[in-house]
């Protein structure tokens, strides 16, 4: 009798052993199925909230890719947030060290008790997360993973926190390769995708626009009178006043938007959902964003301008990304002849 009740304890062992085998493959082509940073951590939480059944779960992660800090991400879903309390962990903070020699789940309790304090992550604690789960991949922590609030409040057992740990292998697998994505399409200097990557969505959302017959609109920007900045304070102004002009293209954009530095000094924005009057409205706030923005350079205040062109896509026209380019590109040029500082849209 023994044996057979021991027989069937190692078939369900056994069969939960597949099962949760099979379940960390489809989890793994979920969360391998974008590179979209934003989107991956949505698809984290909710896996994991489905998973564990938790209902508060977030994620501290880095904001960006030389960021020394671990900032807890606006994805985070249940908790709430008080605006005063300072969220970030610093990446040299003994927990973060405490993780990568030993990888494991951690208690808040568990966390005090090696540390003997919480100076330096108040923030995690105020969450009062049930479980804290660092993002190792490579060697690396680039995440911690909270969790709070189990549907039925029970304690995580042994072998739950073990299958939470390959959940939490995978996400970090998968933050790891979005960053890796990041950094092969985006400009280091100021922070906005690269031409190539701005090409490649172009063609994707004119696709979308001509199918569905939805407006799609490009900027292209040039900064007025560069090279004065160059010849008269050095490249490194001129990188300011980049990185400056950068700023405030991505502060006017809308979420669904892509701005790009084209090359030099000039830049694109991609406009979905945007006729050439939305176009042309965006881009003006734009242009009045740069000129009442001086760039602060070794004490002076210097005055910039932008010079911008406005072209809808017109798919009886359009054939190509190029041909949308170069007529936004002609506008952009009836602006400097006309005077500068302004916005002109294609016919």
């Amino acid at each position: 009798m023994s044996d057979t009740v021991n027989l069937e304890a190692v078939r369900e062992e056994y069969e939960k052993q597949v099962f949760d085998l099979r379940q960390l493959l489809e989890v793994s082509k979920s969360l391998n199925s974008t590179l979209d940073y934003h989107i991956l951590i949505d698809s984290i939480l909710f896996t994991i909230m489905g998973q564990m059944k938790v209902l508060k779960a977030g994620l501290f992660a880095r904001k960006g890719l030389d960021s020394t800090y671990f900032s807890f991400h606006r994805n985070y879903k249940g908790f709430e947030i008080d605006h005063s309390i300072d969220y970030s962990i610093a990446e040299d903070h003994p927990m973060i060290k405490l993780f990568n020699r030993q990888y494991g789940c951690y208690t808040i309790e568990d966390i005090r008790q090696r540390l003997g304090s919480l100076r330096g992550i108040e923030g995690l604690a105020a969450l009062e997360p049930s479980l804290v789960v660092p993002l190792k991949a490579k060697g690396v922590i680039n995440g911690i993973l909270v969790l709070a609030d189990r549907i039925d409040d029970a304690e995580f057992e042994i072998g739950e926190r073990e299958y939470i740990l390959n959940l939490a292998s995978l996400a970090a697998i998968a933050i790891n390769n979005a960053f890796l994505f990041e950094m092969t399409t985006t400009d280091m200097m100021t922070r906005l995708k690269m031409k190539h990557y701005f090409y490649t969505v172009l063609l994707e959302r004119m696709e979308s626009a001509a199918i569905g017959g939805r407006p799609l609109s490009v900027v292209m920007i040039d900064i007025d009178f560069f090279k004065k900045f160059n010849d008269t304070y050095g490249h490194t102004c001129g990188d300011a006043v980049l990185k400056q002009v950068a700023r405030i293209l991505q502060a006017n954009v809308r979420g669904q938007d892509l701005a790009a530095r084209y090359g030099g000094e000039e830049f694109c924005i991609l406009l979905p959902e945007a006729d050439r009057e939305r176009g042309r409205l965006i881009a003006e706030r734009i242009r009045e964003g740069v000129a009442s923005t001086p760039t602060e350079y070794e004490g002076k205040k210097l005055t910039v301008t932008i010079s911008l062109g406005v072209a809808q896509y017109d798919p009886a026209r359009d054939v190509s990304g190029k041909s949308l380019i170069d007529r936004a590109d002609r506008a952009l040029y009836r602006s400097k002849q006309t005077g500068r500082d302004r916005v002109s849209v294609a016919d």
